[in-house]
Order: C-alpha cells, then structure tokens, then sequence
C-alpha cells in the first residue's frame, strides 16, 4: 500500500480534523502529494503543521478557499497544481450536519447545509475536473452518508443533501467518464469524529446498537476505503456509493 499513490497529487477539503485529516495522512502514506483544504487559515496551517510532525519529509501544502465560491476554489486549485503540476485526486469531503427538528428548522439553517454539503461538492468538482481534464484524467471521490440511503428521525437537511451528493456523483460520474475522471462516493455510517459527538446520544445510540460488526466506525476506516477508490485498484468503478457502515440495520 505503500506506493499506492505514487507520484499522484490530491485535494482534501475537510481535510484538518476527523476522516479529512485520516484521509490526508491515509493517501501521504500512500505515496501522494497533499493540498489539505481547511475553512480558516488559522485551522488549515495548524493541521499542516500537525502532519509535518507525524510526516516530516511531507509532500504537503495547506489551503483555505471559500468552497461555496468558483472563483476562489478556481484560484486554489491553481495554486495546487503550480506547486505540485497537476491534480489527480480530489476528496469532497468538508461538510457539516444538524439535529434540528422539522418544526424547528430555520430556512438559514437549511440553506447553510445545502451549501457546504453539496453546494460546495458541485464547485470543487467542477474546479478539479476542467484541470483533470487537460491532464489526461483524474479521480473525485465524495462524502455521501449512510443517511442518506435511510434516511434520520431528526435533522432532515441532513441526510436530503448526502442524497443529493449520490445523485451528483452518478451524474458526474457518467458525464465524465469520456474525460477519463471516475467519480465515486463513500458513504460512512457512525464513525468516531467531533461531527457525531455533537449529535444528541437518543439520535447516535440506537443506530450504534444496530450495527452487526458491534463498534462504532474509525475515521481511518473510511481513509482506506477513499484510498482504494482513489487507486488504480478501483479502475473500473465510477458511480459508485460504498457504504462503509459495520453493516448497520436501519
């Protein structure tokens, strides 16, 4: 697994915590140069300065776009590949979810996860692709969630745009393929992360108990299944959504 990713460059929004930050270190282990994508400055620097500590010789830059923004995104991109020459990968991975009641729900609040969650995918995609596309192709993989596949008893705006994240990645999938750009997603169920230790323990502990491998899912979990899917190993898979969830019973 070592050289899996040898000589390949790749984006990873969300990249400074959580599966971001296992996916960064799972494909710099791989052999990849890596563009880490975080919300701030501040935080971005922080969690490159975090990787050189544990990868001191590193291929590894931070950047820090507006991802809901196509010019921005544009521009960081093109930072990337004047460091390192080319994007191959790109992991959609930034996102944030709610718990919010329906009678609750504000319209800010619907329109905010609708940006990130799919918004944003949409940009950065389409950012990646035309640079993919004048280099001979490429890999995009997305973070879908078991949610959106069963749907959640609170917090609606959540599993709607993961759905709408699988619906992208198909398209793009078969828009793309002539391009040699495969596009995939993975859909994690409950994985340990600052994300799912701020839902209320009544929504996360019933799905736990439905899960037949008998624990809650690891970050690096995930990293390996976008380590695969970001690999030559999965040359012949686009428009998939692997579900990565223990086998959850919803």
């Amino acid at each position: 697994m070592k050289d899996l990713l040898k000589g390949k460059i790749a984006v990873v929004t969300g990249g400074t915590r959580g599966i971001g930050y296992a996916i960064v270190k799972k494909y710099l282990e791989a052999g990849a140069s890596v563009a880490l994508c975080g919300s701030r400055q501040q935080t971005a620097e922080a969690a490159l300065e975090r990787i050189k500590e544990e990868f001191p010789d590193a291929s590894a830059m931070a950047i820090w776009p507006d991802l809901t923004d196509p010019q921005s995104v544009a521009r960081a991109f093109a930072e990337v590949k004047d460091k390192f020459g080319k994007i191959d990968i790109l992991a959609n991975n930034a996102g944030i979810s709610q718990s919010t009641a329906l009678y609750d729900y504000t319209e800010k609040e619907f329109d905010d996860i609708l940006e990130l969650n799919i918004k944003a995918v949409m940009v950065c995609s389409q950012a990646a692709a035309r640079l993919m596309k004048e280099d001979g192709g490429g890999v995009i993989v997305n973070t879908s969630s078991v949610v959106s596949l069963y749907g959640q008893a609170s917090g609606c705006g959540y599993p709607a745009s993961k759905y709408a994240v699988n619906g992208l990645t198909k398209s793009l999938a078969r828009e793309l393929a002539k391009d040699k750009i495969r596009v995939n997603a993975v859909a994690p169920g409950i994985i340990r992360t600052d994300m799912v230790a701020k839902l209320p323990d009544q929504m996360i502990q019933p799905l736990i108990s439905r899960i037949p491998a008998g624990r809650m899912g690891e970050p690096e979990d995930i990293a390996n299944a976008f380590l695969f899917l970001s690999s030559d190993l999965a040359s012949y898979i686009t428009g998939a959504v692997l579900s990565v969830d223990g086998g959850v019973i919803i």
